[in-house]
């Protein structure tokens, strides 16, 4: 049986997410990382959560790239918060 066309463009949003984030227990303890950086992605949800804004973000980690708020803006905190 096939997925409602509704909560399959969910998890393919998810997964383009999801592909910009590493674990790898050997960095950062094995939090989940931004790709390719020792970045924590709780500490740059709890940047935006505290009010600084995405551009305020990449002021502090100009290693970020705009690649990773593309697509993902409305789809990130609700990944994360149910982790």
């Amino acid at each position: 049986m096939s997925r409602p066309r509704q909560e399959r463009g969910k998890i393919m949003e998810r997964d383009r997410l999801l592909e910009k984030i590493s674990i790898d227990p050997r960095v950062c303890f094995g939090k989940p990382c931004i790709r390719g950086h020792r970045i924590w992605v709780s500490l740059v949800l709890d940047l935006l959560a505290s009010g600084l804004s995405i551009e305020e973000v990449l002021e502090e980690y100009p290693q970020l790239s705009r690649d990773f708020w593309k697509n993902t803006r409305n789809s990130r905190a609700k990944i994360f918060s149910r982790a």
